[in-house]
C-alpha cells in the first residue's frame, strides 16, 4: 500500500474572472453557485459597488483539479449568467503569463527595475521584446537577455506614421498582450492609443500640470516643494490624462538637492510602475470610464 507521499500530485490550474455591470441583488451568489457547480475552488473573491453610479465590480481567483472543466468550458458555461445580469466580463487563465512590450528612450531605471522583477519572479511576465527610439539601453536589454529593437521616430507625419505602423506590426508578431512606457519620450497617435486602449501603461512624475517640460525636478527645486511622487496610468489621446492605476509619494527635506530630487522621482518612478504592471498582469484593475477600480 502506498503511503500519500507516494500517491502521484493532483495538477491544478487556477483562473481569474473579472465582471462588471449595473448592481442588483444576487450577483454574487449566481457567480459563487456557477463557479461551485462547475467543481471550483474559490482562493480568493474582491467585489466593490459603485453606490454613485450604482455599478458592481468583482474579482474572483479560482481553482480547478485536474483538467477539467478548462477555460473554454467554464467561459461557455458563464455566458448565460453573463447575459442574464449584463456583465462586461472576462476569464483569464493564470497559467498563461502576459507578454509585454518594453518601450524606452535613453534612460534606463525603469526598463532595469521591470526586467530584474521578472528574473526574480516578482513579475508573472514575458518580455519577448524591448523597443527604443534611441539605441542607448540596448545593452541593458541584452544584460537581461531580451531583444531590443531600434525603432526612431523621425520628424514629420510621414516618419511617425511609418514607425508606429512598425510598431504595431511588432505588437502583432509578438502576440503582445500589453505595452509598457518606461520612460519613453515621445507621444503615441490617437490611433494608436485607440487601437491598444486599455493596453498601454504609462509612467510620468506626478508634477503634470504644474511642472510641465523639461528638467521637472529642477523646477520642483525652485519652488521648494515638500513631496515629489509618480504616476503610472493607461494611455489615452488626450496627453497624461488616462486612467490613474498607481501614484507614489515620497517627501522632500529643505537641504536636497535637484540632483537628489532626481534620485527620489526615479526611486517613485519604478516603485509607482512595477505595481501597475503587476496588478494589470495579475488581472487586478477594473475600468469605468476614467476611474480605475483596483483589486490589490
Amino acid at each position: 500500500m502506498r503511503s500519500a507521499a507516494d500517491q502521484p500530485a493532483v495538477a491544478t490550474r487556477q483562473f481569474v474572472l473579472t465582471l462588471s455591470c449595473p448592481d442588483r441583488p444576487g450577483i454574487v451568489h449566481a457567480v459563487a453557485a456557477y463557479l461551485h457547480g462547475s467543481g471550483c475552488n474559490i482562493l480568493d473573491s474582491q467585489q466593490f459597488a459603485e453606490v454613485i453610479s450604482n455599478h458592481f465590480f468583482m474579482r474572483v481567483q479560482v481553482e480547478v483539479l485536474g483538467e477539467t472543466p478548462d477555460g473554454a468550458a467554464l467561459r461557455a458555461g458563464f455566458l448565460p449568467i453573463a447575459a442574464e445580469f449584463g456583465m462586461d466580463w472576462d476569464l483569464h487563465d493564470l497559467g498563461i503569463r502576459p507578454r509585454v512590450l518594453i518601450m524606452v528612450s535613453k534612460e534606463g531605471h525603469c526598463l532595469n527595475d521591470l526586467l530584474y522583477r521578472r528574473e526574480a519572479e516578482a513579475l508573472a511576465i514575458d518580455v519577448p521584446l524591448v523597443i527604443g527610439n534611441h539605441p542607448d539601453l540596448a545593452r541593458l536589454a541584452a544584460g537581461h537577455g531580451v531583444p531590443f529593437e531600434h525603432l526612431p521616430v523621425g520628424t514629420g507625419p510621414a516618419a511617425r506614421a511609418e514607425a508606429e505602423a512598425t510598431l504595431l506590426d511588432l505588437v502583432s508578431a509578438h502576440r503582445i498582450d500589453f505595452v509598457v512606457l518606461a520612460r519613453y519620450m515621445r507621444i503615441l497617435s490617437p490611433e494608436v492609443c485607440e487601437k491598444l486602449a486599455g493596453r498601454i501603461i504609462n509612467i510620468h512624475h506626478s508634477f503634470l500640470p504644474s511642472f510641465r517640460g523639461a528638467r521637472p525636478y529642477q523646477q520642483a527645486w525652485e519652488y521648494g516643494v515638500k513631496v515629489i511622487g509618480a504616476t503610472a496610468h493607461y494611455v489615452t489621446a488626450e496627453l497624461d490624462e488616462g486612467p490613474v492605476i498607481e501614484q507614489e509619494v515620497a517627501r522632500v527635506e529643505h537641504n536636497a538637492s535637484p540632483a537628489q530630487l532626481v534620485a527620489l522621482g526615479r526611486d517613485t518612478e519604478r516603485v509607482a510602475l512595477a505595481r501597475a504592471v503587476r496588478w494589470h498582469a495579475e488581472h487586478r484593475i477594473l475600468l469605468h470610464g476614467r476611474r480605475t477600480v483596483i483589486f490589490n
